[in-house]
């Protein structure tokens, strides 16, 4: 609020020596200092007093950067918001040089500038307001005399170069420690040195190259260019200035210039030669030195601001493209040709401009040795690169899906470097089909339902995958209609064979329900229990769970299946599991995973699924990690990221309840951090679990340390539920002693008093039976569900609840978190955290999903000051970036420092 006051007053700036000492003076009528000022009156101006505040630059650049676009600030500090992104700007890129200031200070200066730049500072200049410069120069006589605007704000840009870098890699910069000090060094001794480094700041002249090809022979040079940077428009070859009489670049233009060549030596030494001659005009290059000038000495010279400019006439575009040409095929025969081992054939595309070169070219390209050829009449500026791929045409061919990956992604990597691909014929058309948005498709007749516009658009991308042979994850929110998209799906293939549909025991109640209800007549049978079998099953829907595979998987594999879908598919996210490996040995013409959380901590889960309903597409899980989860989990790379996103986006369909148009009908959510103390018990064991469990840690290494922090970790999320959670009592007694207990009564009674009905979620199942007994002594109807109740039971507990019957259902999150449509609660209690936004979304959407008519409340209980309210932090940054970027959830925090531990679980603001 200070700052936003300061900003609504004119600020000057007061240079000094050295530059970093300069002050900034907000005018502020509480500011204890004076300050004398030149203000306009009239037509006139005068000189009076006024307060202000002093700041040095450092704490005034994010001020002053604020300014820039603050609608209530005064014109001065907005003009030195624009003049603070200026010299953040050069300091970014670079562009400051050490030396030493006009008392003898270590000093950092802005510059070289690049014609840009100066041009910027000038225009910025002309604009300074009166207020930004109304401290009058000392010892003006008579009328005052107002700074340069051009000087000031120079020495402003000195003054931020001089702050920023004040770190210890100022000194390895400079050679010398005293660059990074924030006091001001005496540093008399390096006068000289810093004068011929300040000579490209303060001379009146830059250069630039000007490459030539001689069109007869194609011999090459550069021809050094001279600049003024007072006129930029006043240009001439550096030959000028020595045969000629020419004064219009300063009476230094000639030392300017020699020592602006042996700046550009030191970044392209090649440049050594021009010192050698009498006139530093013009340089013959040997065919290694024009080589390298195009490769990397153009960028090395452009990063001192010195450019390379290259003749019209040679032409610098050709350039390589590999291609994927397949062998023609019809679009009816894509399937079969993702099962064969056919191979694709890759080669480079060598063109001029758009026009790839014929043979003959190429040929004469693979021939050549030297940087340029002599291509259609005209030379040709040639990467060494580009030689080699024309002596070498052909690249190692690509399986089907290798190159219907190369083809989504737009590249291909050849020894581990992307490089860019096109592709033709079918695999071109099938890219197209894949990447067009679906359009919806009319809705099977049999079905007895009316889908919604997205269920229909993702019914036709079901379908054209799955007649294409391959496969995708619906990743649709829960509650927004999979299963019956699904349904859907199977009567508009009308396939020869059954489809398989395996899922968590708790789902299968529900999905045969919803085949009668939605596709009534149509033939379902359980393969569960003991007498599980498969014999008839030649048409219709199959259901198992997960479970039952796992221990059968014979009979399933040697099923013939026109369909598999893996419902909850985030169950087989291990590749390695038993689960997964059965699930891959089954057979299928088709596979689709439905889930709503299609990753929920690291991308190798989004592997696990698509590699199983599109096989190959993301390559092995060894080369996934290197390729793509290592760049864009650890390094965030948004390139690496955009490109994943074109690779499974074709195979990933995710619609979320939020998305404009999808679930319009839905009431809104509001979701709310409920924080909760601890009782005087629960921190007396908190604190003694940490000390005693911290000793451990600090003493442990490897895997017992992990293990160590794990269990702190369960230990302190008991203690904050419940005392007797932790200390495992047989008979406690529950009130009283717990702050979550004691809100959960306080919710459950007003619930309850407002006719609502609620979700009480736990990750802990001895925990939602401690709930459960406490509310039964309170005489509140409540049931628990939890891993280990039976199937049939749990159908009628969902019928108790729907009902009306059972105002309180407590759910242990794994087995309650997915597959149950429990629209009758208007409100979900998080007792305790998953440490995973995506899980805990899965569990209040059993309430949140589509049929529910009344807003939904959810309630997360948080224990203040301990390790529950740092983690609540850390979920929303994850939360944030769960679409893209996903940490390694809890396991991750076993890998801290015992610093970093300690400070996490360290137990704050209890007395």
């Amino acid at each position: 609020m200070v700052a936003a006051n300061l900003i609504e007053s004119p600020v000057v700036f007061q240079p000094s020596d050295p530059p970093r000492t300069g002050r900034i003076a907000f005018w502020d009528p509480g500011g204890a200092g004076q300050l004398t000022v030149v203000v306009p009156e009239g037509d006139s101006i005068r000189q009076r007093s006024v307060p202000v505040s002093w700041w040095s630059v450092a704490d005034a650049i994010p001020v002053l950067l604020a300014a820039r676009h603050a609608d209530r600030a005064h014109p001065a500090p907005r003009f030195w918001g624009a003049a603070t992104t200026l010299a953040l700007h050069l300091v970014a890129r670079g562009r400051i040089l050490p030396g030493v200031s006009g008392a003898g200070f270590d000093a950092w200066r802005a510059g070289p500038l690049h014609p840009d730049d100066s041009r910027w500072l000038r225009e910025l200049a002309a604009a300074m307001p009166p207020h930004a410069r109304a401290v009058a120069l000392p010892g003006a006589p008579g009328e005052p005399l107002l700074p340069d605007p051009e000087r000031l704000l120079r020495d402003f840009l000195d003054a931020v170069a001089d702050t920023i870098p004040r770190s210890p890699a100022a000194g390895h910069v400079t050679g010398w420690s005293g660059f990074a000090a924030v006091e001001p060094q005496p540093v008399p001794q390096l006068t000289g040195w810093a004068r011929e480094v300040a000579a490209g700041l303060d001379a009146g002249v830059r250069i630039s190259l000007r490459a030539l090809v001689s069109d007869e022979s194609g011999s090459l040079a550069v021809v050094v260019q001279v600049h003024s940077l007072a006129d930029p428009g006043l240009v001439a070859d550096a030959a000028e200035l020595w045969h000629r009489a020419d004064d219009r670049f300063g009476s230094r233009a000639r030392i300017d210039t020699i020592l602006a060549v042996r700046r550009a030596a030191r970044a392209w030494p090649v440049l050594d030669r021009l010192l050698q001659l009498s006139v530093p005009d013009r340089l013959e290059l040997t065919d290694a030195d024009f080589t390298d000038l195009i490769t990397t000495g153009a960028s090395r010279l452009a990063a001192v601001a010195v450019d390379v400019h290259w003749p019209k006439h040679l032409v610098r575009e050709l350039t390589a493209t590999a291609v994927v040409a397949p062998a023609e095929t019809t679009d009816d025969d894509l399937p079969g040709w993702f099962g064969l081992a056919e191979m694709l054939a890759v080669n480079w595309r060598i063109a001029l401009g758009d026009q790839p070169l014929t043979e003959a070219e190429l040929d004469r390209l693979a021939e050549a040795h030297r940087p340029v050829v002599r291509l259609r009449d005209q030379w040709t500026v040639v990467d060494p690169g580009l030689i080699d791929r024309a002596r070498q045409r052909r690249l190692p061919p690509l399986t089907a899906i290798d190159g219907l990956g190369a083809a989504l992604t737009g590249t291909v990597e050849v020894a581990g470097t992307p490089i860019p691909v096109a592709t033709t014929g079918w695999l071109e058309r099938l890219r197209q089909r894949l990447t067009e948005d679906p359009q919806p498709a009319p809705q099977p007749a049999a079905l007895k339902a009316t889908l919604r516009a997205y269920q229909l658009k993702g019914l036709r991308w079901l379908d054209r995958l799955t007649a294409l042979g391959l496969g995708g994850c619906l990743a649709d929110d829960m509650g927004l209609g999979k299963t019956i998209t699904l349904i859907a799906l199977h009567l508009h293939r009308q396939p020869d064979h059954p489809t398989l549909v395996i899922c968590p025991a708790s789902l299968l109640g529900n999905w045969e329900r919803e085949i009668e209800r939605f596709a009534p007549g149509t033939p379902v049978r359980r393969f569960h229990g003991t007498g599980r079998n498969l014999d008839g099953a030649t048409e219709g829907f199959v259901l198992t769970t997960y479970g039952t595979m796992r221990i059968d998987p014979a009979r399933l594999a040697g099923h013939q299946w026109g369909l598999v879908v893996a419902d909850e598919a985030q169950h087989v996210k291990n590749p390695r599991s038993g689960t997964a490996r059965a699930l891959r040995a089954i057979p299928a013409r088709a596979r689709v995973a439905l889930t709503g959380t299609p990753v929920e901590n690291n991308l190798s889960e989004l592997w696990a699924i698509l590699d199983w309903t599109t096989p190959g597409l993301l390559g092995t899980l060894g080369g996934f990690r290197s390729r793509w989860a290592k760049p864009i989990e650890s390094d965030r790379d948004p390139v690496a990221a955009e490109r994943l996103a074109r690779l499974v986006g074709p195979f990933l369909l995710r619609r979320r309840k939020s998305d404009p148009g999808i679930a319009p009908e839905l009431p809104p959510k509001t979701e709310t951090d409920q924080p909760v103390p601890l009782t005087a018990e629960q921190a007396g064991l908190y604190e003694a679990v940490v000390r005693e469990t911290m000793a451990g840690i600090r003493a442990s290494t490897g895997m017992e340390r992990r293990g160590l922090v794990m269990k702190l970790l369960t230990g302190l999320k008991q203690i904050c539920n419940h005392p007797a959670h932790y200390l495992k009592e047989a008979e406690p007694r529950l009130a009283g002693r717990s702050g979550k207990l004691e809100l959960l009564d306080e919710l459950v009674t007003t619930i309850l008093a407002e006719a609502g009905e609620v979700l009480v979620f736990s990750q802990y199942v001895t925990m939602a039976r401690l709930i459960e007994r406490h509310l039964r002594h309170r005489g509140v109807a409540a049931q628990l569900l939890h891993g280990g109740t039976p199937v049939l039971a749990r159908d009628e507990m969902v019928r108790r609840f729907q009902a009306g019957e059972v105002p309180v259902f407590l759910l242990s999150l794994k087995a309650g978190g997915t597959g149950l449509n429990l629209t009758r609660a208007d409100h979900v209690i998080h007792y305790d955290r998953w440490w995973n936004p995506a899980v805990e979304d899965q569990a209040t959407d059993r309430a949140y999903r589509i049929g529910q008519t009344r807003p939904v409340q959810v309630h997360r209980l948080i224990a203040e000051g301990t390790v529950e309210d740092r983690i609540a932090q850390m979920l929303a940054a994850k939360r944030e970036l769960a679409d893209a970027v996903l940490a390694t959830g809890e396991a991750a925090l076993t890998e801290l420092t015992d610093t970093e531990l300690a400070e996490l679980v360290e137990l704050r603001g209890v007395r």
